[in-house]
């Protein structure tokens, strides 16, 4: 830690010489709010991403709250989880809730056809599930089987869960355990419809979603919000198609990764990688910005009220797997490149606040961009972890807009992004936030900040930033990517400070 400081140190002197970044947050015209849902999770049956990392079951050594490991709810509790998708992902489409009922001991097991080919043991299902997000304090999102289920499967079991009455499938759900409905918040019909969850085009998703959100029954408030599955990236037919068509819906999904050679078959190193796969990482949000802009244009067109939302159920990371593993749990390392890249996803979210109501990293434990990693009793906090704990602040905050100038390029063969990202906003506590990410890995970058074209006279945060692009929090080293306190004062009625390189900030001013 002290080579670190020392080396920040010696770079702020440096930075100081160079013009700065203006940075003037516009106070005075506030945008939408920033749905704290655009923090949410993602947990599918993937590979040590519910079992082991989260689910130890009763009998464990390991402490654990009816089978749900103490010390993993307890992190994620931290960052106040907002909402929470499972089962999947593509293992949805081929999920059937009633295999996940009942005495567990009873319970079938099936081959898990989507990840690794593995048992599916079905101990943790629609009771099991729902206690976590109780845990958790979280909304729920459940992804019906639309691709190789029933609509009647799936109506029931949204009636299991949810009917307060004395039908067949209440008394069942009372007689496996749990008295009172559950609530539902968002019911996903299908994922991926376009792939994995049925290689469907996009007008004959729009009929079967369609008839399946008619059957899509709950008492009257409790009926959840019912999400479409859209395309990916540029496929704006799927957009343009659904919102031209559907009508009972709340929002329509995309799904995004960020792999550093965007080819799939050798995605890139999660650690030991070169600068040229820092950049190109950190270029998919400045991507990702561009084609919500034209989703979100088809939207205006065909939806000029604003009812359907966009959520972003799927994004992060993606790397090849952690050698040793299989390949299909999706294992991968985080590092302080991965913090970078979940602010300025962040970023993105926050300046489409108006349509982007949910968004998803993928995936809370132990898969992908994981927030926590488990190994048998011991737990590590990512360096993503910490960008999520960091903007705890932005949750159901006001949006307001960032001026900057001066800001410079950062470029590295075919990719050229720029240095300096910001959001701002006026917390639910009327706080004034600003998030900060400085993408280029060797250069500190001076700044100057400014409220409404005047002074600011102090902040106060946290800063996240480490010595090299790939450091990373091990189990016997868990603290080497953490945030550190940042203060600045006014200097003649002007607050001037240093963004150090690769490194994350988030403030509270005082104008």
């Amino acid at each position: 830690m002290k080579t670190l400081l020392a080396a920040l140190a010696l770079a702020a002197a440096t930075a100081q010489a160079a013009e700065p970044v203006k940075i003037d947050i516009q106070a005075d015209k506030p945008g939408p709010v920033i749905a704290r849902q655009i923090y949410g999770q993602f947990a599918e049956h993937l590979g040590a991403g519910i079992y082991e990392g989260l689910w130890v079951g009763t009998d464990s050594k390991i402490p654990n709250v009816r089978g749900w490991r103490s010390d993993v709810v307890n992190a994620l509790k931290a960052i106040k989880v907002p909402v929470l998708r499972w089962p999947g992902g593509c293992f949805a489409d081929e999920y059937h809730w009633r295999d996940g009922i009942g005495p567990q001991a009873q319970r079938p097991p099936r081959v898990n056809t989507s990840w690794g080919g593995v048992i599916e043991p079905n101990s943790v299902g629609t009771h099991e599930f729902m206690d976590l997000a109780e845990q958790l304090g979280t909304e729920v999102y459940i992804n019906a089987n639309l691709g190789s289920g029933t609509v009647q499967e799936m109506a029931q079991w949204l009636e299991y869960l949810t009917a307060e009455g004395d039908t067949a499938l209440a008394r069942e759900r009372r007689a496996n355990g749990r008295d009172k409905p559950w609530k539902v918040h968002y019911w996903g019909i299908g994922n991926e419809s376009w792939g994995c969850g049925g290689n469907m085009k996009p007008s004959y998703y729009a009929d079967q979603y369609k008839q399946w959100a008619t059957f899509a029954k709950a008492p009257r408030g409790n009926r959840p919000k019912l999400v479409a599955s859209g395309g990916q990236e540029l496929e704006l037919h799927w957009t343009e198609t659904l919102s031209a068509e559907v009508k009972q819906m709340s929002a329509i999904t995309h799904h995004q990764y960020s792999l550093p050679t965007r080819d799939w078959k050798k995605k890139g190193a999660a650690t030991a990688f070169p600068e040229s796969e820092w950049i190109s990482t950190l270029a998919v949000p400045q991507t990702i910005d561009g084609y919500l802009a034209k989703h979100r244009e088809i939207l205006d067109r065909n939806d000029p009220a604003k009812k359907f939302a966009i959520y972003f159920d799927e994004w992060g990371s993606w790397y090849d797997p952690e050698p040793g593993t299989d390949p299909g749990f999706l294992v991968q390392r985080n590092t302080l490149r991965d913090a970078v890249l979940a602010a300025l996803h962040f970023h993105v979210f926050h300046r489409h606040a108006e349509r982007v109501k949910m968004a998803n990293i993928a995936q809370m434990v132990n898969v992908l961009q994981a927030v926590v990693l488990t190994d048998k009793e011991r737990m590590v906090l990512t360096p993503t972890y910490h960008a999520f704990a960091m903007h705890l602040p932005f949750m159901d905050a006001t949006s307001l807009p960032v001026q900057l100038s001066g800001v410079p390029t950062y470029a590295l063969g075919k990719y050229s992004i720029p240095a300096v990202s910001a959001s701002a906003a006026k917390g639910a506590d009327g706080k004034l936030l600003l998030s900060l990410t400085n993408t280029n890995p060797n250069q500190d970058l001076p700044l100057q900040l400014a409220v409404g074209g005047k002074g600011v006279r102090a902040a106060t945060g946290q800063l996240l930033t480490a010595a090299t692009m790939d450091a990373e929090n091990r189990f016997e080293s868990p603290d080497r990517v953490r945030p550190q306190p940042f203060k600045a004062q006014a200097k003649d009625g002007a607050l001037s400070l240093t963004l150090p390189a690769k490194s994350v900030l988030v403030l509270e001013l005082q104008p």
